[in-house]
């Protein structure tokens, strides 16, 4: 849990989506969803193949655009309508394909596409090698991952893999991450690593959103767990409280009310009175 829940629109509030919806044709992928992540936590998104994460998230990093509802980060209301946009944010996303270069190296990998240069007697500016690689194992370090910059990405395991990717996300100082199956296809060590990642991240201040089909891994890192059905929201659970029937549910049959775990209003508003004593 966060030691400082407290954003800067003043009630811990880092991203809301209000309203969302987004269809392809007569396909509707999302209807009226809402999404709230707080400051510091990791908010874990899940449903059954199709119930409409992977939309809702592009939306936020600005692959799609939605046909209706409002997005606000730090309560400002914003408009993102591609990728760059979501970056200025300080919102970077890691994929589940990974899209890293087999052949190139760790640092490679990290600065493609932001690669540093400097320039030499008004020249063409060269790439910054030794800039690159000592803000590689810098940011390696940080994050207590043990592995040689200057490695070839072909040659690591799938979790090193998948801590590569999640790393490049952080050379921009985000102060919002969203990451699509990161555990996903890992061993159990390589999956491990991964969620003692995003520990650290989150007690850095950093907010998450997790997309997972693992739902032990969701229960162990998230705070809460909030479910999409069919393109709608179908509840937000305390990650601790909830039961996996109980998220079962949920995924295959939609809202049940008074489901194990359930956070209300009433109960939010509890659990709010009780922090700021």
């Amino acid at each position: 849990m966060s030691s400082d829940p407290t954003g800067a629109d003043g009630d811990g509030t880092a991203v809301s989506m209000e309203g969302i919806s987004k269809y392809f044709g007569e396909v509707v992928a999302l209807e009226d969803v809402d999404l709230e992540l707080r400051r510091g936590e990791v908010l874990a998104l899940v449903g059954d193949n199709g119930a409409g994460k992977s939309t809702l998230i592009k939306c936020l990093a600005g692959v799609h655009e939605p046909d209706a509802g409002e997005i606000r980060i730090d309560g400002a209301e914003v408009e993102i309508t591609n990728p760059r946009d979501a970056k200025a944010l300080g919102i970077e996303t890691a994929y589940q394909d990974l899209a890293l270069a087999g052949n190139l190296t760790v640092t490679q990998n990290v600065f493609l596409g932001r690669e540093e240069t400097t320039a030499f007697e008004g020249l063409v500016g060269v790439l910054d090698k030794d800039a690159m690689n000592e803000r590689a194992a810098e940011l390696l370090g940080d994050l207590e991952i043990d592995i040689d910059p200057g490695a070839t990405v072909r040659d690591l395991s799938g979790g090193e893999r998948q801590l590569v990717a999640l790393s490049r996300t952080l050379l921009s100082d985000p102060e919002i991450i969203i990451m699509d199956e990161p555990t996903s296809a890992l061993s159990v060590e390589g999956a491990d690593r991964v969620l003692a990642l995003i520990d650290r991240l989150r007690d850095q201040g950093i907010s998450i959103i997790l997309i997972s089909h693992n739902l032990e891994y969701t229960r162990e890192v998230a705070d809460r767990v909030q479910v999409l059905f069919h393109g709608r929201n179908a509840g937000v659970l305390d990650a601790q409280a909830a039961t996996r029937d109980g998220i079962v549910s949920r995924m295959i049959g939609g809202h049940l009310d008074g489901d194990e775990g359930e956070l209300d209003d009433e109960s939010e508003g509890e659990r709010g009175a009780s922090e700021a004593a």
